[in-house]
């Protein structure tokens, strides 16, 4: 879709979502029918084969600053590309499959030009897998007050103690960063981000196992883990400051990929709406599962826009963190409900393994606790409305 509401995408990146589309569908879909259908990733030699031609094409981590070998787009751009990337097997964790690049988490920027080149840089260059970890055992939807993980100063370095729950690739990751309380009775002002490299003393991963098939979560364990102060990022004590606004930031393209799967699998119904036949008609001339459709596409309809709003909000440095729960809230909701009826259109097809719906619809369950809960987003537009 070009426009909404009266607004056209520039011609520019309508081309460019055309041909991010046109990857998914001519190299990505194809993999994905060949192989596992639970695999977290296409095989190793397909990604490079790819991401060589993404690179080539200057669709390289497009959302990266262009002095970091990125594209530097912003976020309505990424957004309306990110909804492109995900219309595939993989798309809900996996975007594009990776072969248009991985981003190193977005808290790096505010790091010194010596962290920015080695850790952001070297993510951009070798499409490094990165982790981010702020969520505990103790809770994740308020870090400001669940963060337990201790950091404490020792002359040029800091000793992490603690645990982090349900962090993606830390297992597989080159780096990332994590978030500890370095001063015990500050609230929010006394935690701070540290970058941690793989294999750092002290620094433990272990995958867990949920009804996710990518981006496996993990257990993160810091056991005296002694990190030199040249890791910390930004000042201490502002870990939280660095983070927030571009985590709600995050939340549109977040959106994007909740519309991008619901759209193809939206997609996937009508074409089998108009093939299959029970009792001599086909499923399209049925009004129940005509109403269906029109549901599922009126309410994509409404997430999409949605988050486009909150992202050219974003772009124009207006207050964008409400937008961004509404779109996380609704967007998420959305795509469990046409996934689902995807599935109850498609019958005994649509939870087997031959088709995607099913994974779909297990990651979608997830997609309402992950990047916040739904209650959490629906006490944060509350408190805006009652402000």
């Amino acid at each position: 879709m070009d426009s909404m509401a009266g607004y056209q995408l520039p011609e520019e990146l309508a081309a460019l979502r055309d041909l991010v589309g046109k990857i998914i569908r001519e190299e990505i879909v194809p993999i994905e029918g060949k192989i596992d259908p639970d695999a977290p990733e296409i095989p190793e030699d397909d990604y490079w084969r790819i991401a060589r031609k993404t690179q080539a094409a200057g669709m390289w981590c497009m959302g990266a600053p262009k002095e970091y070998g990125g594209g530097g787009l912003g976020t309505f751009q990424m957004t309306v590309l990110t909804e492109e990337m995900a219309q595939h097997r993989m798309g809900l964790y996996n975007p594009g499959a990776g072969v248009f690049g991985r981003t190193p988490p977005p808290v790096i920027w505010a790091g010194t030009p010596e962290q920015k080149e080695r850790y952001a840089g070297g993510t951009i260059k070798n499409a490094w897998y990165t982790f981010f970890a702020i969520t505990e055992p103790s809770g994740g939807s308020d870090p400001a007050g669940a963060i337990q993980c201790r950091a404490v100063r020792q002359g040029d370095s800091y000793v992490l103690n603690g645990t982090k729950i349900f962090i993606s690739h830390a297992h597989e990751a080159e780096w990332g960063v994590v978030f500890a309380r370095t001063d015990p009775k500050a609230g929010r002002q006394g935690v701070t981000c540290f970058i941690i490299k793989k294999g750092q003393p002290g620094f433990t991963a272990r995958p867990i196992r949920t009804i996710r098939t990518s981006a496996i979560p993990n257990e993160v364990a810091f056991e005296d883990c002694v990190v030199p102060i040249e890791q910390r990022l930004g000042e201490e004590g502002q870990g939280l400051n660095l983070c927030l606004d571009l985590l709600a930031r995050l939340r549109f393209p977040y959106s994007a990929c909740n519309v991008g799967v619901g759209v193809a699998a939206l997609r996937m119904a009508i074409e089998h709406a108009k093939r299959r036949s029970t009792f001599g008609e086909l499923l399209a001339r049925r009004q129940a599962i005509q109403w269906m459709l029109a549901d599922s596409e009126v309410e994509l309809r409404a997430a999409r826009w949605l988050t486009w709003d909150g992202a050219w909000k974003a772009d124009r440095k207006e207050d964008f963190r409400t937008e961004a729960s509404i779109a996380k809230l609704y967007s998420s909701e959305v795509l469990g409900r046409v996934i689902d009826r995807a599935v109850q259109i498609h019958g005994g097809y649509g939870v087997s393994k031959e088709l995607p719906l099913e994974r779909w619809y297990r990651e979608a369950r997830v997609r309402r606790i992950g990047e916040g809960p739904s209650e959490v987003h629906r006490m944060v537009i509350a408190r805006t409305l009652l402000r």
